[in-house]
């Protein structure tokens, strides 16, 4: 299934993409895409349902980020081999792991702002892994059955921020819209090998990223895994798996995003996300 939540910014509906491609309101059936949703026994019963039996949603509405009231947003840095080495540092023993303030969370299309003082905002094409069901200090071999399902994130970056003001990475990763996440939540039957999917993103039409999970140091059973031994991952949860090379900062010179940027990019089977690059404004 492809499922998704569509509508103003805080008020999205739950809705499903047809095997058409068409939008399918699911409002009827849940409240919401969450935790309360991603549950497998809840999964289960959306998936006997049939698609065309669901009302469909005219027009072109935004779409929100694929999972709602986003409890832990966890992230793995470093996760690429190439990626460390164009950010010199090496290839970590164990997974490297900071957190996103879930208030960074947006929609895929949503516009993107630099935030206020930045000079180094970056971008970051990832596989992002949402929790169905509770895992504390679960096997490898069963990691994947805590698994709800997959989505693109976009891990925007504020690398002076992240690297050259000291403490923890998360203060260079949380600024408002750092987080696009969809424009799908896609459940794992419709994933043949989530280790063998291609990701690339562009930067004003140029091709800036281009990689694949195979490369991934820590694949998404060892991430779940390792994860749930440090706190106890809730349905709902979002793990971004880490980026490979192409970021701005590995450029040579180093490239960051500007006012009037667009940004593009997708993971196989997962859809792609388009955002625009504005300015900071003060409110009011």
């Amino acid at each position: 299934m492809k499922l998704v939540r569509y509508g103003r910014a805080g008020k999205e509906k739950p809705g499903l993409i047809d095997g058409a491609g068409k939008l399918r309101d699911l409002s009827e059936v849940v409240a919401d895409i969450d935790g309360a949703t991603l549950d497998p026994r809840s999964l289960s019963r959306i998936a006997k349902i049939k698609p065309e039996s669901l009302p469909a949603v005219r027009g072109a509405p935004r779409i929100g980020p694929c999972v709602g009231h986003v409890g832990n947003f966890v992230a793995v840095g470093l996760n690429y081999a190439d990626h460390a080495a164009e950010s010199g540092m090496a290839v970590p023993k164990e997974p490297v792991l900071f957190t996103k303030a879930p208030s960074c969370i947006v929609g895929p299309n949503d516009d993107v702002i630099i935030p206020k003082g930045s000079t180094k905002t970056d971008w970051e094409v990832e596989l992002a892994i949402v929790i169905g069901a509770r895992a504390s200090y679960v096997a490898e071999a069963q990691a994947l059955s805590h698994v709800a399902g997959y989505c693109i994130c976009n891990d925007v970056s504020e690398r002076e921020f992240q690297l050259e003001r000291s403490g923890q990475w998360v203060k260079g990763k949380s600024a408002p819209t750092f987080g696009p996440l969809g424009p799908w939540l896609v459940t794992p039957d419709e994933i043949p090998d989530v280790q063998k999917l291609g990701l690339w993103l562009d930067v004003s039409g140029e091709r800036m990223q281009t990689g694949s999970t195979a490369t991934m140091v820590f694949g998404v059973k060892q991430l779940v895994s390792y994860i749930s031994h440090f706190m106890i991952l809730e349905p709902g949860d979002v793990i971004t798996t880490g980026t490979p090379p192409g970021v701005g900062s590995g450029k040579k010179p180093p490239r960051f995003l500007k006012p009037g940027d667009t940004m593009s990019l997708g993971v196989d089977g997962l859809g792609r996300q388009a955002q625009r690059v504005l300015a900071w404004k003060a409110a009011g």
